[in-house]
């Protein structure tokens, strides 16, 4: 039995964008073409790979494993298409995810340079602040901060983030500005939890080579990134956070660093991939614009 690549290309889109119609229209084809294409891959896998309904459109568990393997069939495609178009052409999709204030600060202002190079390539860029299942969710490569399980994936590591505590000029006027761990005991901290009820708020510090958590107050708990770095600058407590993306507000005032003697330990930086050792160009060549652009800003 021969597989039609471009069916496969149709379900694919389907099953990312959960919908028929808006399938239809990124491919420029009619919405019953892309209905019968679909229909023809079930009719040669010998099942159901979409749940239809008014509604919704639901991967079924065997479109699930299907979806992986046929990304991977996609991705193979496109490596052996791009062999005859010479060594600087990039094509295909590559699927990222990176932390938000590093896509805001360091990434999306320098994707039209990238785009433009390579004008066949498309990135698929998501800024979730959960951490995301890579080889479930089809994603190329994830640059990941903190600590990694171990999961069986490639990891290269970057370096780390130095990390800065920092609060509002109007929170320090209420609260005072706090010059060692006991004078915390009069303050708050804005609290960052991917998954609300998780670990309770606490300042964290490293002394030599031993890292501490001190208990703390909160009056507001976040679940993004973005929400953290509101929270602080509205005088809401103190945050913990990494010096990349703080730096204008702290040059400008906005934000002012607090107990620098204190800091806690630096985050380490990692690209991981589950490509093994075949990892398409498309993907190596983004996951190395990815490093060089964070690189400089790593301890």
């Amino acid at each position: 039995m021969s597989i039609d690549l471009d069916a496969v290309r149709v379900f694919v889109k389907v099953a990312e964008l959960a919908s028929f119609t808006r399938a239809a229209e990124q491919l420029g084809l009619s919405k019953a073409r892309v209905s019968t294409r679909v229909r023809e891959l079930e009719r040669d896998l010998g099942g159901p790979l979409l749940q239809r309904s008014t509604r919704a459109v639901r991967v079924t568990p065997d479109g699930e494993q299907v979806l992986a393997r046929a990304r991977r069939l996609l991705d193979d495609a496109d490596a052996l298409s791009g062999l005859l178009r010479g060594p600087s052409a990039l094509r295909g999709r590559v699927r990222v995810d990176t932390p938000q204030h590093l896509a805001r600060s360091l990434f999306i202002p320098r994707l039209p340079a990238l785009l433009a190079a390579h004008p066949q390539l498309e990135l698929m860029l998501s800024t979730t602040d959960r951490r995301v299942d890579l080889i479930r969710e089809g994603f190329d490569c994830v640059l990941r901060i903190g600590r990694l399980d171990d999961s069986g994936l490639v990891a290269q590591r970057l370096g780390e983030l130095p990390m800065v505590t920092c609060a509002s000029p109007a929170y320090l006027a209420r609260h005072g500005i706090p010059r060692t761990l006991a004078e915390l005991d009069h303050h708050v901290v804005v609290h960052y939890a991917v998954g609300f009820g998780a670990d309770p708020p606490s300042f964290d510090y490293r002394v030599g080579p031993v890292d501490h958590a001190r208990p703390m107050r909160s009056v507001v708990t976040v679940n993004s990134t973005d929400s953290y770095q509101a929270a602080c600058l509205a005088g809401l407590g103190l945050i913990q956070a990494p010096r990349l993306g703080l730096d204008g507000e702290l040059a400008s005032g906005d934000l002012v660093e607090v107990l620098p003697q204190l800091a806690c330990a630096p985050l380490p930086v990692s690209l991981v991939h589950a490509h093994g050792r075949q990892v398409p160009r498309r993907v190596r060549a983004v996951m190395t614009w990815l490093a060089a652009l964070v690189r400089p800003h790593l301890a």
